[in-house]
């Protein structure tokens, strides 16, 4: 039977059972006279060591039972400490720092995005190339990494003594190993403590017991920094010289080596004399690793760069930078430069940033999303001018969405057995604590539902808020994808008091425009799922009498309403939206049929939230929704209907009025001026048309498709006479 030769062996009478007493207490044994205390089983055990002899010393601050161990015992002990040690290292490496890893560029590769149609649109990223095989490499190519990196590479460890102390005093070479580099950028970050140093030297000797030599060297090659923007050797190869790097001269492999030091200070595109000076001392280190002759080193020349861009498009826009941490991650981690087609609508796209650049706005930002009813992003507008400032009021911004709030209120009143033909009070507020009043100072006894939406009476929407309740009304703006914090019981949140984006809002229209709800905007193509998808998706939808009545209530706001603005010649829905002392102003709403349906929310307000002046949501905002739609759907603006009389027991003054640059001139016709330029809409014949004069020049705009309609029913009608 095997028995562990380090185990202390007990003393006999430890073993001793009780038969075994009893036979060395019988009286007829020979041991029966003697005292228990010479012998028996109270007798006092063996010493094993001398106690006088550990009294004073380094063993006496050792247990006793370890006092008197030899060499053999303690050897084993600490050998077995070290293999304990090593297997907790070991495993606390594979956790944090996974050998795989090592397999993945240590940037992010480069991206382009691309439009539905194609047209590249940002390009965002490193440029990361395909990994290099070291067997695939000529000598001259990896010899210059070598010689200046780390000589004696093929015959340490992973950490080279030698090589530090050659570092200190000569200045040729790092003080750090190839080996503990790669350690370095693929698994740790760039502080410089002496923790970090020991866990790369650590790291060092993992990667050199786990991997070969040449593959070391790969993984160094194929991820290290070689400025502008180039990781990995193939990427630099092909940026400074347009070769690949099985195919490089030995003096342009020598120049691309003395990079590495301070990739960005050596670059020769940026500082060709610092990069030919480390050029030099590449080529000196080379010589004294017996890789060349000094002849040879005299005979290189500094190599010529040959760099041919292909990397111009606009690093970021407002689209890309919403786009792209999306993109970075859905896409998988590899070396290779991606491209992806986003939902993006160039001409769209184009058309957002003409009407934005000609729209009258001052001092003041702006921000445009236009997005399909399914969630896609079509256009995106953060701001005024991207270079001056990237920050994206479209998707970042969070401000109060004034009276297009009420769109929830007014469908949760639907949705709980109201009628647009209801009537509420129109009365002011004369108790209570918060007391909202209507603009205009004008009030009535009471006023339908429909109406007041159009009008966009403030007291009718907190009225009908306090009798819905808010609970109902959160409930509705949280099926519509609504996410912002919102407060129950305050009555102030019907005039859109809550802060949310304009993407979030105009997402809610989009569910209503859909009839299916909630919609996730995004900027990639989303797969179609099948009917079980479509079982399992959770969407809501409203019922068609609250759909059709909430559209009627949203044609009604722009037809007849604060939106008159914004008419079209075609089918349109929307709302127009302004917070107190005119600091946001907005119109949200959605317009055309099928696939060509848009759903576009347009924002005008100040950074530092300061007034607009009489910038309201039914004047400029509403304006560039209209005329973006133009562009959009082709289709002119078409003239409102003239605004009745004013009846002091009707309808109050809408707070979100048209500004006084926009005159209805009667007759269907109305005159639109800015500081740019000048037009009239009319209709001549039954065809909508419009003539401005910008700039001194006088333009015809005709809805070419309302002419064609117009032109097949005089035929039709001509055929049927």
């Amino acid at each position: 039977m095997w028995r562990n030769p380090f185990r202390r062996r007990k003393p006999d009478y430890a073993r001793w059972t009780e038969r075994d007493l009893a036979l060395e207490s019988a009286p007829w044994t020979p041991l029966s006279d003697l005292d228990d205390d010479d012998f028996g089983p109270r007798a006092a055990p063996p010493r094993y060591y001398d106690r006088e002899r550990y009294r004073s010393g380094w063993r006496r601050f050792l247990p006793e039972r370890a006092r008197g161990r030899g060499k053999l015992w303690w050897g084993s002990r600490i050998v077995a400490a070290l293999i304990g040690i090593f297997i907790l290292l070991v495993a606390w490496l594979a956790v944090t720092a996974p050998l795989s890893k090592s397999l993945e560029p240590i940037a992010p590769p480069q991206i382009t995005l691309l439009a539905a149609d194609g047209t590249p649109i940002a390009r965002n990223g490193a440029v990361v190339d395909e990994p290099v095989q070291v067997s695939e490499l000529p000598a001259h190519v990896t010899q210059p990494f070598l010689a200046i990196e780390d000589r004696r590479f093929y015959g340490h460890w992973g950490v080279d003594p030698r090589g530090v102390a050659r570092a200190l005093f000569t200045g040729v070479g790092g003080g750090s190993t190839i080996t503990q580099q790669l350690a370095k950028f693929t698994f740790l970050t760039p502080e410089q403590t002496l923790t970090r140093k020991a866990r790369e030297a650590l790291i060092a000797f993992w990667l050199e017991a786990w991997l070969t030599k040449d593959e070391i060297l790969e993984r160094y090659l194929s991820n290290a920094y070689f400025g502008d923007n180039m990781y990995g050797l193939r990427a630099a190869s092909l940026h400074y010289f347009y070769r690949q790097p099985e195919n490089l001269r030995p003096e342009q492999a020598a120049m691309l080596a003395g990079l590495l030091q301070a990739p960005s200070r050596l670059a020769p595109t940026r500082n060709p004399d610092l990069a030919a000076q480390r050029y030099n001392l590449v080529k000196g280190a080379m010589v004294a690793a017996g890789y060349i002759t000094q002849a040879e080193a005299d005979a290189m020349a500094v190599p010529q760069t040959d760099v041919r861009t292909s990397n111009d498009l606009p690093t970021g826009t407002y689209f890309a930078d919403w786009a792209l941490p999306a993109a970075r991650a859905d896409s998988e981690m590899s070396y290779s430069r991606q491209t992806i087609t986003t939902t993006l609508d160039s001409q769209l796209q184009a058309a957002a940033n003409r009407v934005i650049q000609r729209a009258p706005l001052g001092g003041a930002q702006v921000a445009l999303v236009a997005m399909r009813p399914n969630g896609e992003v079509v256009a995106m507008v953060g701001g005024k001018d991207y270079s001056q400032s990237p920050f994206n009021r479209a998707t970042q911004a969070r401000r109060q969405p004034g009276s297009t709030f009420k769109l929830f209120v007014y469908l949760a009143a639907l949705r709980n057995g109201w009628s647009p033909d209801d009537r509420i009070s129109n009365q002011p507020f004369t108790e209570g604590s918060y007391r909202p009043s209507n603009a205009s100072g004008r009030y009535s006894e009471s006023i339908t539902l429909r109406e007041a939406f159009a009008q966009s009476s403030n007291v009718a929407a907190v009225r009908l808020l306090n009798e819905v309740g808010s609970k109902a009304v959160i409930e509705t703006a949280r099926e519509l994808g609504v996410t912002s914090p919102l407060p129950e019981g305050d009555p102030s949140m019907a005039l859109g008091t809550s802060t949310m984006s304009l993407l979030e809002l105009t997402a809610a229209y989009a569910g209503v425009a859909a009839n299916s709800f909630p919609v996730e905007p995004h900027a990639f193509p989303a797969g179609e799922g099948g009917w079980f998808d479509w079982l399992l998706d959770g969407r809501g939808n409203l019922s068609s009498s609250d759909r059709r009545e909430m559209e009627d209530m949203l044609r009604g706001a722009i037809n007849s309403g604060t939106g008159r603005a914004a008419t079209l010649s075609i089918a349109n829905f929307g709302k127009t939206g302004t917070t107190q002392d005119n600091r946001d102003a907005l119109f949200v709403g959605y317009a055309g049929e099928g696939d060509n349906r848009l759903v576009v929310g347009v924002w005008i307000g100040n950074d530092d939230n300061s007034p607009l002046g009489n910038i309201s949501g039914g004047g400029l905002p509403a304006r560039i929704w209209r005329d973006f739609m133009q562009a959009a759907l082709g289709a002119s603006a078409a003239p409102p209907r003239p605004t009745p009389s004013p009846d002091p027991s009707g309808p109050v003054q809408p707070q979100d009025v048209p500004d006084l640059q926009d005159i209805p001139l009667g007759d269907g016709r109305r005159l639109i001026i800015n500081d740019e330029e000048a037009v009239l809409s009319t209709d001549i014949e039954g065809v909508p048309l419009e003539m401005r004069i910008r700039d001194g020049e006088f333009s015809l705009d005709i809805d070419e498709a309302a002419a064609q309609r117009e032109l097949e029913r005089r035929v039709e009608e001509a055929a049927q006479q």
